[in-house]
């Protein structure tokens, strides 16, 4: 059984603690102190999401974490994809072979129509190469399309490892488990394939955060001795526990019984602005990191955007430093390059 860091502490305090009890430090702030930069799918602003060229751009720029969403293949291999429909962020629609794939699907409550990782082996995935999922914003992003090919998290974890060897410092990886519940009710959970990777690569608290936005899915995972986050919206509650909202896992008491199996949340970043959020959660004993940080005027409050257009980059450097200023754990953004610059101020 885990043993959770306020347990760790008591024990410590109460001259209990022994060298075989203590866990390991969990992945925390890099060496030069501040916030944890972790590079969302990458880095998202500057490269297709969830492609090589993505996560190793946003290491040679500063991230300290890449963030690989999971879902499985039919022959349930995992692989990295923002969902698993994947006709926005592949060339699926380009291939007639695969035109009878076409459907729709229920998930998560939502109708979906398109193409899906769960009907595809990992081999038909491979002849798929990857694309900017928003080319209205990021028009500069497409001149990477169709020069990548899906990845396994293996990859990741292997092109973590060799990034990390590069640049002489642990690179996290940090997989979302995505729509858990509905995997598991077709036959495909993603919790033991991820355990099993995690368990094959040896992966310690230093290297690995698991997240997910279902509860249920980071129960399944305290004893793999990793830190867990748990994922909170902005609206409506988590998928496996219709009768929680978010906003009552984000009371004191609803932090509380977060703490009783995760290490951080991940609030959106409107959920932090002008509340007691972050002091709360670090009451509760957990680290808060918010998302999703981004540089076009869109994403930004309305004080820090610059220029006319919607997709203009407006004062993001202003932005983290409000942030930075409330004492959050980490950020998740899309631009890790810009986020690393503004902790260094």
């Amino acid at each position: 059984m885990r043993l959770g860091r306020r347990s760790l502490l008591l024990a410590a305090a109460a001259g209990t603690a022994t060298a075989a009890t203590a866990a390991p430090a969990a992945a925390g702030p890099p060496k030069g102190g501040g916030p944890v930069v972790i590079g969302h799918r990458g880095a998202a602003g500057w490269r297709p999401e969830h492609t090589a060229a993505s996560y190793t751009y946003a290491v040679q720029t500063g991230a300290d974490w890449i963030e690989p969403d999971l879902v499985p293949t039919k022959d349930h291999v995992l692989v990295v994809r923002h969902e698993n429909e994947i006709s926005q962020t592949t060339d699926v629609s380009r291939h007639p072979e695969f035109a009878d794939r076409r459907t729709t699907k229920t998930v998560d409550g939502r109708h979906v129509t398109g193409w899906f990782t769960e009907d595809f082996t990992l081999a038909e995935l491979k002849t798929l190469r990857a694309v900017e999922r928003l080319p209205a914003v990021r028009n500069r992003n497409t001149v990477f399309d169709g020069r990548a090919e899906v990845m396994t998290f293996q990859e990741v974890v292997d092109l973590a490892r060799r990034l990390s060897r590069e640049h002489g410092r642990t690179i996290v990886v940090f997989p979302e488990t995505k729509h858990p519940t509905y995997f598991r009710s077709i036959g495909l959970p993603l919790e033991p394939r991820l355990a099993a990777a995690i368990r094959r690569n040896r992966l310690g608290r230093r290297e690995c955060v698991v997240q997910s936005f279902e509860p249920t899915s980071l129960r399944r995972m305290v004893d793999l001795n990793v830190p867990l986050w748990q994922a909170l919206g902005t609206t409506g509650g988590p998928y496996d526990l219709p009768s929680t909202t978010y906003r009552d896992m984000m009371t004191p008491a609803g932090l509380a019984g977060i703490a009783a199996y995760a290490d951080w949340i991940g609030p959106d970043k409107s959920s932090v602005a002008g509340t007691t959020l972050v002091a709360d959660a670090h009451a509760a004993g957990l680290r808060i990191g918010p998302y999703t940080f981004r540089a076009e005027n869109q994403f930004l409050p309305e004080r820090f955007r610059r220029g006319s257009g919607a997709n203009d980059f407006g004062d993001t450097f202003a932005e983290y430093a409000l942030y930075y200023r409330m004492g959050v754990d980490a950020v998740v953004t899309d631009f890790p390059d810009l986020a690393v610059i503004a902790r260094r101020s």
